[in-house]
């Protein structure tokens, strides 16, 4: 057998495809795409699932990808078994009606067999139960030995979800060997011994299954193939695991010497060592294609895996942020696959470093609410409410939180924390869209053609209804007064993409007036207009003309050809790790959202809008082509990561200033944007920044706006526009002067008062205990009368609590030896602080909470005696 590396398994495939016809795409991101269904890119055929259901003309009729991919549902076995990993690439080829189960089956095995040069007395093949057709071409066409071939039932051989096309597959198998067998005599693929290695499937969908469970014969059946590369590399390199594989192992390596350990002779170290190998792969990939760590959704999930390898590393005994160290040895052994690693190395250590860093800050805050959780513990079991706080709130593994409890013979109730996980999880699925991978609309079976947007460079045009929808049923014809979409063959109207709200407008009509009061995009490239009909009435093939609102297409044009100018701009000012993370443009306003790692000062800030107004007093004029993608990537076109692109790409550029890829419209020259001003900026997750801005006659009105006020303020303020900075900031210091000897005033009435409080003192339970109900003393003020308290007693509890108007303030202190003596501020405080409406918590020396209710300060403050005579 020849020993092939990961590394030339993918370029081999992929070159075998080729040769055959099949157009080769480079992986997609790891992020989908208009697919709200799916959290992350699980197969191989994700990405191009609409090119199986006819939602989207595929490129071509056959294709071959290496596609990355992610799945977390088995993460706790990873580095427990051989094979399970939460990032892995899938390699496939594809056919979208194209060839079938013979060609698929006759090009695997080629491949197998002549390029890779597997032993075929190794190579077994299954076949679902009744598919006779794919079992007479292993046997007659390939002619594979029957004793080879085995027949599985639905479970094993047939792939379906829900409803929507499926089909069976027939999967190939690689025999290891006896010495990795059950010694079973029916032991054959299927068995759950690790003899028999599954690698490559190859899907037949040829059906659709309706609601009832019927299955029909679909019209033009496809093929979807998938091969672990992982997988198949391990049986090429002939090891029992993917972690000894030639490329897991260089990252494997790197981090045993991070540890400074003997791989092997420890079995913990070892799992440690695979997870942190895995994972390092995985959040290297996720950031890659711009997901970033928070605590939603795919974000969530680079939390997650990113912080369970760095425990593991904590356990291997590496001190200190080191994962973002060990991204370079992922990338030099993925570079010649994945060249953009190389780009954005530097950024993918960067967010991983600063997670890192957050991580090393909430673990110890993690450690010491965990401590006070377990203080104040009522029994042997820690609640699954609280370990879920931890785990979510402060990123603390669950498998720690029991670990730490275990050492004081402690545990936590799972079952809860189980449930806290699953509510989570249905948040979490209620946010992405519940409808099926394969749902329809009313449009999805009919065989209208796409619309052909011809408003790039008109704004009124003439066209025909091809379909008419109303409450989501084809109809054939729309009534004044009625709301419906209209479809047409060819429209002027922009439909809503990339940011870019729809355009508005009239339809117009020999019949009718409709008022488009948006424009969308459906399936098969579908131009949507939706609004309500005005007068008269609309019908299916009936001639119209389209009018575009000029002024609301002009002014979403001035907005969107300067977020191409800011996006410039925050390259130049900010650096080359800034990549466009999403953005709005409508006609009031632009929204520009953009990876770094922290907030804008004001000075550069202000040094961004600068250089965008002059570069619009440049009066550069904005020219589009259209251009082979690769063309477009050699002038150093700008595309956005992660973005679905075809074979020829719009190229928008702006004088030799800006070249982005975009399908969106803009002004022809850069002068008719007239003026920039941003509105504000701001964080909106973790390492993405946001800035609103406006543009056109928005600035006008804006700085009309602001001038009226500035007037009201000098007036107010007894000044001039020229002087009302220096007038406000006199009253600000004067005011703050004042605050100042109030609070002194304050501070001086309630110590005068300290001998009337500390004659109220009480003796209960061997300790001084003193009450005071004040008035309008603010928290930090009521504080330092505590202390004071305190200091003057030496032994005992004090409990202080102000009117405030419409707030309680409460403060419970006790000293050192009365804390000896039971006394708990925290829990005296968990106590009173709900009398008076509120809540409240701290430590057993210290404590304070708000309230609501003044008229319950006594009865809370009478509840204080009663505490301490139960300790």
């Amino acid at each position: 057998m020849k020993i092939t590396g990961l590394n030339e398994i993918r370029k081999s495939f992929l070159e075998f495809f080729e040769s055959k016809e099949h157009l080769v795409r480079n992986s997609y991101s790891l992020v989908p795409q208009n697919d709200k269904s799916l959290l992350l890119i699980g197969a191989g055929m994700a990405p191009l699932k609409n090119y199986f259901t006819g939602q989207e003309t595929p490129p071509n009729t056959k294709m071959a990808t290496c596609q990355r991919c992610m799945r977390t549902g088995d993460i706790d076995n990873v580095g427990h078994t051989s094979r399970h990993a939460t990032f892995f690439e899938m390699l496939g080829n594809f056919s979208f009606g194209d060839y079938f189960k013979e060609q698929s089956l006759k090009w695997g095995w080629e491949y197998i067999t002549e390029v890779l040069g597997l032993p075929i007395d190794n190579l077994w093949a299954t076949v679902y139960l009744t598919d006779d057709e794919a079992y007479d071409i292993w046997k007659d066409v390939i002619g594979i030995d029957e004793s080879r071939l085995v027949r599985l039932g639905k479970e094993d051989n047939f792939w379906e979800k829900g409803t929507g096309p499926c089909g069976p597959c027939s999967e190939i198998y690689y025999d290891r060997g006896e010495r990795y067998g059950c010694g079973k005599d029916t032991c054959q693929p299927g068995c759950d011994c690790d003899r028999y290695v599954e690698f490559w499937n190859h899907v037949f969908t040829q059906f659709d299954k309706d609601e009832d469970g019927v299955y029909h014969d679909l019209a033009n059946p496809n093929i979807d193939t998938g091969m672990g590369l992982e997988r198949i590399a391990c049986i090429m390199q002939d090891v029992e695991s993917i972690f000894e594989i030639d490329t897991l192992k260089h990252i494997l390596d790197a981090i045993v010497e991070k540890a400074g350990i003997v791989y092997g002779q420890d079995k913990k170290q070892t799992v440690s060592v695979k997870i942190i190998t895995d994972h390092l792969r995985a959040i290297t990939f996720m950031v890659l294609d711009g997901i970033l760590p928070n605590n939603e959704g795919r974000g969530y999930v680079l939390r997650k895996v990113l912080r369970r390898a760095y425990r593991h590393g904590k356990l291997l005994g590496i001190e200190g942020t080191f994962l973002n160290e060990l991204v370079d040895a992922v990338v030099e052994i993925s570079k010649s696959a994945y060249p953009e690693l190389v780009d954005k190395k530097d950024y993918i250590k960067k967010v991983i470093l600063l997670e890192e860093e957050r991580f090393q800050q909430t673990i110890n805050q993690g450690l010491d609410i965990l401590k006070g959780y377990i203080e104040n513990l009522e029994g042997k079991v820690l609640s699954g409410q609280d370990a879920f706080k931890l785990y979510d709130t402060y990123g603390f593994p669950i498998d720690l939180t029991k670990e730490i409890l275990s050492e004081s013979n402690l545990e936590v109730d799972e079952v809860a924390f189980v449930e806290e996980m699953k509510q989570q999880k249905e948040r979490a699925r209620a946010a992405r869209s519940t409808k099926s991978a394969w749902e329809k609309s009313a449009l999805s079976d009919t065989d209208i053609k796409e619309t052909t947007f011809v408003g790039y460079t008109a704004l009124k045009g003439e066209s025909q209804v091809l379909a008419i929808v109303s409450e989501d049923e084809m109809v054939d014809e729309l009534s004044e007064g009625m709301s419906g979409q209209l479809i047409l063959d060819q429209t002027t109207f922009y439909a809503e993409s990339g940011g870019q709200v729809g355009d508005k407008g009239i339809i117009r009509g020999e019949t009718g007036t409709f008022i488009v009061e948006d424009t969308i995009k459906g399936l098969q490239d579908r131009f949507i207009h939706l609004g309500h009909v005005e007068s008269g009435y609309f019908e299916v093939n009936g001639s119209v003309e389209t009018l575009v609102d000029e002024e609301v297409r002009l002014a979403s044009a001035r907005n969107h050809t300067a977020t191409h100018l800011l996006h410039k701009v925050l390259k130049d000012v900010l650096g080359d790790h800034v990549e466009q993370k999403g953005s709005l443009v409508d006609p009031t306003k632009l929204r520009f959202d953009f990876s770094h790692f922290e907030g804008i000062d004001s000075e550069t800030l202000q040094s961004i809008e600068e250089k965008v107004n002059a570069k619009l007093f440049e009066t550069l004029p904005v020219q589009t082509d259209v251009l082979a993608i690769d063309e477009a990537k050699k002038r150093g076109a700008t595309a956005l990561f992660g973005e679905k692109y075809g074979d020829e790409v719009r190229v928008v550029s702006v004088g030799n200033f800006s070249m982005e890829l975009c399908g969106g419209t803009h002004v022809q020259n850069i002068s008719q944007i007239g003026l920039f001003k941003i509105l504000s900026e701001s964080g909106i997750a973790a390492g993405v920044r946001r800035i609103e801005a406006i543009t056109g006659k928005a600035v006008y009105h804006y700085l009309n706006d602001v001038d009226h006020k500035i007037k009201q303020v000098a007036n107010i303020v007894k000044g001039t526009v020229e002087d009302v900075d220096v007038k406000v900031e006199s009253l600000t210091q004067e005011v703050k002067q004042l605050n100042k000897d109030l609070d002194k005033m304050k501070s001086k009435a309630a110590s005068q008062g300290l001998e009337d409080i500390l004659n109220q003192a009480k003796v209960i339970n061997d300790m001084h205990v003193i009450t005071a109900a004040l008035k309008g003393v603010e928290p930090n003020t009521l504080r330092e009368l505590a202390d004071k308290i305190i200091d003057k007693i030496k032994d005992g509890v004090v409990v202080l609590a102000s009117d405030n108007g419409d707030k309680v303030a409460l403060i419970a202190m006790a000293s050192e030896s009365a804390v000896k003596k039971g006394a708990h501020a925290g829990n005296i405080i968990k106590v009173v602080a709900p009398i008076t409406g509120g809540g409240g918590g701290g430590r057993p020396n210290m404590a304070q909470a708000g309230g609501k209710d003044a008229t319950k300060i006594q009865e809370a403050l009478d509840k204080v005696a009663k505490i301490i005579e139960e300790i």
